[in-house]
């Protein structure tokens, strides 16, 4: 199943009375994009029964697509809470753009042209998102708005991007990573799209990655500091 395709808007999806995603599909996404959670908080944030919430858990668990751990908040009285969170079967489950084959794509340029040719593909690509990011905030000045912009665009590119408010500054959060592997195979990549959030934001505002997927991370978060 790709979930990504079905959840572009980042919410919940709908009660499983309702036509729409399955209620593991929704299980699923929740863990994707607000993090581990335990079963009793499963159950109330998808409208469905504890008894019903563990059944779906135990088959996630059965089919290797979530894994338990001792919660990291501060236990009560009693046993120490478990949280539920994704495998990389589980992440495998949102799409990854062909992984494999761009990989060895990447591998294949490295072998052929070198690192100053991998070097002019990931400047190619970062001009060519320059100009499509620019012409889409064109005419937008305010802040909060240029950064909504950005997160739909970059939803739109499979990111599964938001803005959240964090105290005077943003947070651009992005619970998916399409090119993950091709990431993963080269860091230049995610260094160009760092650098291009700082050209599109302009000198309104500063903008440094706090959390990184590609190095193990449950997402990729970036701070904006209003200056």
């Amino acid at each position: 199943m790709n979930l990504t395709s079905k959840y572009l808007e980042n919410e919940l999806p709908p009660d499983p009375g309702q036509a729409g995603p399955s209620t593991p599909e929704r299980i699923l996404f929740r863990l994707k994009t607000r993090g581990p959670a335990s079963t009793a908080e499963l159950a109330r944030e998808l409208g469905m029964t504890s008894e019903a919430a563990r059944q779906q858990v135990q088959k996630l668990v059965a089919e290797g697509l979530i894994a338990g751990h001792q919660s990291s908040a501060a236990p009560r009285a009693g046993r120490p809470r478990q949280d539920w969170d994704l495998t990389a079967a589980g992440h495998t489950r949102f799409p990854d753009t062909h992984a494999q084959l761009t990989v060895q794509l990447i591998g294949s340029i490295r072998q052929l042209f070198g690192e100053q040719g991998l070097e002019k593909l990931i400047g190619q690509r970062e001009a060519e998102m320059r100009a499509d990011y620019q012409r889409h905030c064109a005419g937008i000045s305010s802040l909060p708005k240029k950064l909504e912009k950005l997160a739909e665009i970059r939803s739109a590119e499979g990111y599964m991007a938001r803005v959240e408010k964090d105290g005077k500054d943003w947070l651009l959060l992005e619970d998916h990573c399409p090119i993950c592997a091709a990431a993963q195979s080269c860091q230049g990549f995610c260094r160009s799209e760092l650098q291009l959030f700082r050209e599109v934001v302009g000198d309104k505002a500063g903008v440094t990655r706090e959390e990184h997927l590609p190095s193990g991370g449950r997402r990729c978060v970036y701070r904006i500091v209003p200056v």
